[in-house]
């Protein structure tokens, strides 16, 4: 029970300072755990940037994009996913992940057959995650994203 202004003071600071204080934690929590891998440079925090400053320079916002003047090449559904999620880690080797186009590193995998690599894409190896982190990619497109990146090395 409150019984003088004091206390009623200082239950009304601690009302507000108390949560901001908790709030303020979990932030630093959630925000402070991705540090910067030497052994990988590519995740850096410079390289970050200097990809995504890429990627917001990629199109003058000042004027339009150049018409092509040739017939665009559609890709297909292996390509296509390879590019939106697979190169992330298969381009750098990130976590061992064999090099797209690395036929030494694909071989010991290419000699256990499409299946086994295709069920290992599926169901996640290693520090790959299931469906190699395309959580909405059909199987038909897994194997097509994996039967892409096995024509860059045979």
């Amino acid at each position: 029970m409150i019984s003088t202004p004091k206390q009623l003071i200082v239950t009304v600071i601690l009302a507000f300072a108390v949560p901001l204080v908790i709030i303020l934690l979990a932030v630093q929590y959630i925000t402070g755990g991705i540090k910067s891998d030497p052994s990988h440079p590519e995740m850096s925090e410079a390289a970050i940037t200097a990809r995504l400053t890429d990627k917001v320079n990629a199109t003058p916002t000042n004027q339009e994009a150049p018409q092509p003047t040739e017939p665009v090449a559609t890709v297909g559904p292996g390509e296509g996913l390879y590019n939106s999620v697979c190169q992330a880690c298969h381009v750098a080797g990130v976590a061992g992940a064999p090099k797209t186009g690395d036929a030494a590193a694909w071989a010991p995998r290419i000699s256990n057959g499409k299946d086994y690599l295709y069920n290992s894409v599926i169901n996640g190896k290693n520090m790959m995650p299931a469906r190699g982190g395309a959580t909405n990619a059909s199987d038909d497109d897994i194997k097509a994203a994996v039967d892409f990146m096995l024509s860059k090395v045979q």
